[in-house]
This record gives structure tokens, sequence and C-alpha cells, in this order.
């Protein structure tokens, strides 16, 4: 089992990207970063959490979703070509999900 140890919010021009099919993919900016533990082996891992609440691992992504990686790009040099805004596709931005608590 993991427990979270430490939540902090992500700095601008942290992306998670997903692909959704073989030659599609869509970054959402990382809106939290959370650092979780092995309960019983003492491992450690950090994950970001995107603005839509997904992480790598979660059950409740985007259908069909798959993890790539974390990117980061400056602000000043703009959104990754594959980036997508929350208000674009209908999605309330998420600060902290409710699944996500420090324990």
């Amino acid at each position: 089992m993991k427990r979270i140890v430490e939540i902090v919010p992500a700095r601008p021009g942290w992306y998670a990207r997903w692909r959704l099919a073989p030659d599609t993919t869509r970054c959402y900016p990382v809106s939290l970063w959370a650092l979780l533990e092995e309960t019983d082996e003492g491992g450690r891992e950090v994950i970001g959490v995107d603005v839509v609440g997904q992480w790598p691992g979660s059950e409740e992504n985007e259908t069909g979703g798959e993890f790539v990686r974390y990117l980061f790009q400056p602000p000043d040099s703009g959104a990754p070509e594959d980036a997508a805004r929350p208000d674009e596709l209908g999605v309330e931005p998420t600060r902290q999900p409710a699944r996500l608590k420090a324990v």
C-alpha cells in the first residue's frame, strides 16, 4: 500500500504527456507533485497530478490514455504543441483531487 507523505504545487512549465492513440498524444499542465511511500517496503516515488486529476497508475484516468512522461517547457517558450487546456475540453481544473490526501 502507498501513502502520501507530502504534496506540493507544481511550478508553471511542467506537463504530463499521455498517449491517446499510436500517433496521438496530449499534454496537460501538472498542478501538483505528490511524494508517495510504500508502507511495507519503504520505497518512495514522486508522481505529478495534472489539471484534470490524472496521474500514472490511477484507474480514473482518461479512457485509453497511457502515461508517457513528464516534460518541462519554460513558460516563456509557450506550451507544447500537443498541450490541451481544461476549458477547451469542458473539464473543470482540479487544484487538489479529493482522492489525494496526505496521511
